[in-house]
């Protein structure tokens, strides 16, 4: 049976006094299996080391019941590629629920605060989007805006805020905002710095955004593109929470954040300022749809899902 994907293999170290009651925990709950007890074999924290492989769905539960680990030893949680053990396909028959629709939510936490983060990684993937952007605007190419919407990183924030609101952590919410904020004004200044230069050398004139009718759905946003964006926001967290990466691929090409980011630049620069608006508004509706529709998927996945184990850090 192929496992990819649905088995996640726990290390623990556990004070050696506590290391019966942790393996009490991993004997009750369902869908683990694997387990393996190495006494003081951790030097640092000092303790016994716990090895177990768990079926994805039983990963809340047993994650949440072994909390106290987090302060008094450590909770390392790896998914596992490849597993070939009949073990291990009874435990996945045995705990409830499907792995493709489970959410770890400790991971999801740790994904998302780490994805709210600015970093220089982040500001040179957006302004770099955003520059291929505002390029494509100015040549009329299709491509160039695929590839801008390809690259902008600016979804994780997005999905921070969702993960934000669903467990009121304002701080995280402020962190993404922020993030999100500084990333597009850095990259709005670098591109608009950009055309302003290539504006002045002759390269790019007002007649760039005239003959534009290929890319000009950019700034033209209506009730199509909030749907648009509900829909990229669904389709965004169930990428995330179900880790189809593929699938994210899809959701950066269904919105126009970084080709509205891009077209604003290149507006201010060329002094196109009826085309500023519509920009600003294609950029507000596509980041307050995904915002409104990844935080009700979260939502119904923390409530309705089918699945077992719904203990977070919230």
């Amino acid at each position: 049976m192929d496992n990819n994907g649905r088995v996640l293999h726990l290390r623990l170290i556990s004070p050696a006094a506590r290391t019966d009651e942790v393996t009490a925990v991993l004997d009750e709950c369902q869908g683990v299996t694997n387990i393996v007890v190495l006494p003081g074999a951790a030097r640092e924290p000092r303790g016994d080391v716990i090895l177990c492989d768990i079926a994805r769905e039983s990963g809340n539960v047993v994650i949440g019941k072994l909390k106290w680990l987090e302060d008094e030893g450590s909770i390392a949680v790896e998914q596992v590629d490849l597993s070939l053990s009949k073990v291990a396909d009874e435990a996945i028959d045995e705990a409830p629920g499907d792995p493709d629709d489970t959410v770890v939510w400790e991971d999801l936490s740790q994904r998302v605060h780490a994805e709210s983060r600015i970093t220089w990684a982040y500001l040179a993937f957006l302004a770099i989007a955003t520059q291929l952007a505002g390029i494509g605007v100015l040549q009329n190419s299709t491509v160039l805006i695929v590839g801008a919407m390809v690259l902008g990183p600016e979804f994780g924030a997005i999905a921070a805020i969702c993960f934000g609101l669903l467990g009121g952590q304002w701080h995280l919410i402020v962190k993404a905002l922020r993030t999100l904020v500084i990333g597009f004004t850095v990259a709005i200044a670098i591109t608009f710095a950009c055309a302003l230069v290539s504006h002045w050398l002759g390269w790019i004139s007002h007649a760039n955004l005239e003959v534009n009718q290929e890319v000009s759905f950019i700034v033209k946003p209506d009730r199509w593109s909030f749907i648009v964006a509900l829909l990229a926001g669904v389709a965004g967290v169930l990428s995330i929470t179900g880790g189809k990466s593929t699938s994210l691929i899809g959701v950066f090409i269904s919105v126009t954040t970084v080709p509205a980011a891009g077209y604003l630049a290149v507006a201010l620069a060329l002094g196109a300022w009826p085309e500023v608006p519509a920009s600003v508004a294609q950029l507000a509706v596509n980041i307050l749809g995904m915002i409104v529709s990844g935080t009700a998927t979260l939502l119904i996945q923390r409530r309705f899902w089918p699945q077992v184990g719904r203990r977070s850090s919230f």
